[in-house]
């Protein structure tokens, strides 16, 4: 078997693995709680990326059920604050389109929905960073002349 070949049947054997990895979360500190990592995927914005690959990650992360729940919404939530940033230098963002920019809003408006609920424990995100966030994207931008 050539080299792909084997790489191939390596990564279908960890996709179908379904068993999960019991340890301490990095989230909330629980002990003996099954964990994951979740690396591969796509942002916010569409954009792919891969947290396994970086020679920097010396220390992964790994996240119970619940705090891998928060953890994907303060992904979003810095997806979104990043390119809003961009958007108030005046440099290129994607939030610069519409669309995009009404969907970062809408999905602001889930992840403080559900912070404010009682599910999530809010260890990674605070739900005044969103709030704040919210407030300043609503607030209509004036276009210096």
């Amino acid at each position: 078997m050539d080299s792909f070949r084997i790489l191939r049947v390596c990564f279908i054997a960890l996709l179908n693995d379904t068993s999960p990895y019991s340890g301490k979360c990095d989230g909330c500190g629980a002990s003996g709680v099954p964990i994951m990592k979740l690396s591969l995927g796509r942002d916010f914005f569409g954009r792919v990326y891969d947290r396994l690959s970086p020679n920097a990650d010396m220390s992964p992360k790994w996240y119970c059920d619940p705090c891998s729940v928060e953890k994907n919404l303060q992904r979003d939530f810095r997806d979104i604050e990043q390119e809003f940033h961009k958007l108030e230098k005046g440099d290129t963002s994607t939030l610069s389109q519409g669309e995009q920019m009404q969907r970062a809003r809408l999905r602001l408006k889930e992840i403080a929905a559900l912070l404010s609920g009682a599910t999530l424990t809010q260890r990674l995100l605070k739900n005044d960073e969103v709030s704040n966030l919210s407030r300043l994207m609503e607030t209509p931008r004036t276009t210096s002349t």
